[in-house]
């Protein structure tokens, strides 16, 4: 197999290729990757072979690093929450009957402390809408310089919050969250660094976003250690580093432009194999000519075995014999690519994985906000912290645990099967929710925390086979968006736990798990249904397109033998209509 063509092969299914298969490079990510939204940034994307192999390396290090810091801080918001009460955050929410009670967390407190988290949320997964945009425009530094300002104004909001004239928590919290994307999805383009490591890449970004979390767990161990001296004021204050770092890091270190692309890259072997251009017949000196051709072919071969270095060499046919093998086992591939995204979204396949997206981002970040809440409720007080404390604990670890066998999953199981797991282990969840014992709180949040990172690569493998690359960033992002605005109905299930049921959580969780099941079982059986239909056709249309080649040494005067993308078949010239050859399947059948 040629350069070129092995080239080609490995760009197929390679990260940010417009219709790649699916494979778990692609779904090792919390974040969605966007399409493109506007025109391409004014400056051409870099080959990663023209920068030194240390700086490539030190910039993932380094990029690791700052998302471990920033990329998905407010999710630790479980940990901060008991900061924030013993902090007397919106303890002028409360009544004066409740300050007279000494309650610890009031009704209207506990609302306002929600919703910061509740904004937070659905900013970051609106956010990747317009992150998208600015990363496609102006490249990934401008990108992530925005992210950095943006962390270092929620920091100081939060540092001052109780001196300023105004809430500053909420928009503090709000700009927190808001430069986890900004700084997160432009670190994507790192995986073209190495291709051949690019899973690798992108799975150790995955797992410092999922790790992210702890640093507010890091932060409530310290306060409580100090005796709560260690306010938030010093912690906000400390924190300015981060974003401090970030704004250094992309100014002296990391790339103004993306990354090439495999796809990139392969253009750019293919240009470099002229050596004759139509230029040589303008000049009449052949010495001149020769020393032309000769420093181009020196070029190209250069080019080529750059990018040989760089993507590896790994056998082309091989790949994509893998590739194609896991396109098959989804049942699903291809289900509606080539449409458009306007036509995609008015199908069942859109709609009942939105819906289901919904249910299940509603339910993950209202246990996020609630949990401590909850379990007080149900287990009394002691208990209720200790299950919030493991929950804390839990979170960063479950993610990091789950991201290996994600990929495994996804790759060797349908999407059926994956949806249906999806399904149970959400049901099961909810079911120990609703279970007022201290096992059942372990199990639950056990559960939980390695369910939310194989929820969310599920849905964007899910839209990638379904929908494909050409639209993925429009509608994956449009389910992402739809899931985030639906998350301010978390204010309502909070007012309707506290005053309609009496603080008792129970009836809540059995409503929002009525519904995901009715919506996952009606997502199951669409998918299956269609499933098989996606499978007949492919079987035949793999029937109708067998090509048949003639083997060396085959004897066309008598009976012949060639081989067809069905193994070996027998040709019979005098069989068949007019004399026409006979084909005979691998088993003996007879195909028309």
């Amino acid at each position: 197999m040629s350069l070129s063509e092995r080239l080609t092969t490995m760009e197929e299914y390679q990260p940010w290729s417009r219709e790649a298969s699916p494979d778990s490079r692609h779904r090792k990510m919390s974040f969605n990757p966007v399409g493109t939204w506007t025109e391409p940034a004014f400056e051409q994307p870099v080959a990663a072979f023209e920068v030194p192999k240390w700086k490539r390396m030190l910039q993932v290090f380094l990029a690791v690093i700052y998302c471990l810091l920033a990329a998905g801080v407010v999710f630790g918001y479980a940990a901060i929450k008991p900061v924030l009460i013993a902090e007397q955050v919106y303890r002028d929410q409360c009544t004066k009957d409740e300050l007279d009670a000494d309650v610890p967390l009031c009704y209207q407190q506990d609302l306002r402390l929600n919703l910061m988290f509740t904004i937070a949320a659905v900013s970051t997964n609106v956010a990747a809408l317009p992150v998208g945009t600015i990363l496609d425009r102006f490249g990934p530094r401008v990108s992530s310089i925005i992210g950095a300002i943006s962390l270092a104004a929620g920091a100081l909001l939060l540092a001052f919050a109780s001196k300023l004239p105004f809430d500053g928590y909420i928009p503090g919290y709000l700009f927190l969250a808001l430069g986890g994307p900004f700084v997160f999805i432009p670190s994507f383009q790192l995986s073209n660094t190495f291709p051949q490591y690019s899973g690798s890449i992108l799975a150790l970004l995955t797992g410092a976003f999922d790790s992210s979390s702890a640093m507010f767990l890091i932060y409530r161990l310290i306060y409580q250690a100090t005796d709560g001296d260690f306010k938030l004021s010093k912690f906000f204050l400390a924190y300015l580093v981060v974003p401090v770092y970030i704004l250094v890091v992309q100014v002296l270190l990391m790339p103004a432009t993306s990354y090439k692309t495999v796809g990139e890259l392969v253009t750019q072997a293919e240009e470099s194999h002229e050596v004759i251009h139509e230029s040589d017949d303008e000049a009449e000196d052949e010495a001149i000519i020769g020393r032309l051709q000769e420093a181009r072919r020196a070029h190209r071969d250069s080019i080529v075995s750059e990018v040989t270095e760089l993507l590896g060499t790994k056998d082309g046919a091989a790949q994509t014999k893998e590739e194609e093998v896991k396109k098959n086992i989804s049942g699903v591939w291809g289900a509606l690519h080539g449409r458009t995204a306007a036509e995609q979204v008015r199908t069942p396949w859109f709609i009942l994985i939105t819906l289901f997206t919904v249910l299940q981002m509603l339910r993950i970040n209202y246990f996020v906000a609630t949990i401590r809440s909850q379990y007080i409720e149900m287990l009394g007080y002691e208990k209720g912290v200790a299950v919030n404390d493991f929950f804390d604990f839990a979170l960063p670890i479950g993610g990091v645990i789950s991201i290996p066998f994600i990929g495994l999953v996804l790759d060797r199981t349908s999407t059926v099967t994956t949806l249906s797991v999806l399904v149970i282990v959400a049901t099961t969840i909810g079911v120990l929710g609703v279970i007022p014992q201290l096992w059942a709180a372990y199990a639950n949040v056990s559960l939980l925390v390695l369910y939310r990172p194989f929820y969310y690569t599920a849905v964007s493998d899910y839209a990638a086979k379904v929908f494909g690359f050409a639209t993925f960033g429009k509608v994956y992002g449009l389910v992402i968006c739809l899931a985030g605005l639906f998350n301010f109905a978390q204010s309502a299930l909070d007012a309707l736990t506290h005053r309609t049921f009496a603080n008792d959580p129970i009836p809540v969780n059995l409503l929002l798990l009525s519904a995901a099941l009715l919506v996952g079982i009606a997502l199951v059986a669409f998918v299956a249904r269609r499933s098989g239909k996606i499978l007949r056709e492919n079987i035949e249309a793999q029937a109708e397109g067998a090509t048949e080649r003639l083997m060396p040494g085959a004897d066309l005067r008598g009976v012949g033998v060639g081989v067809s993308d069905y193994g070996a078949i027998e040709f019979h010239p005098q069989d068949g209509e007019n004399g026409s050859p006979r084909e005979e399947s691998p088993r003996g059948r007879r195909r028309e």
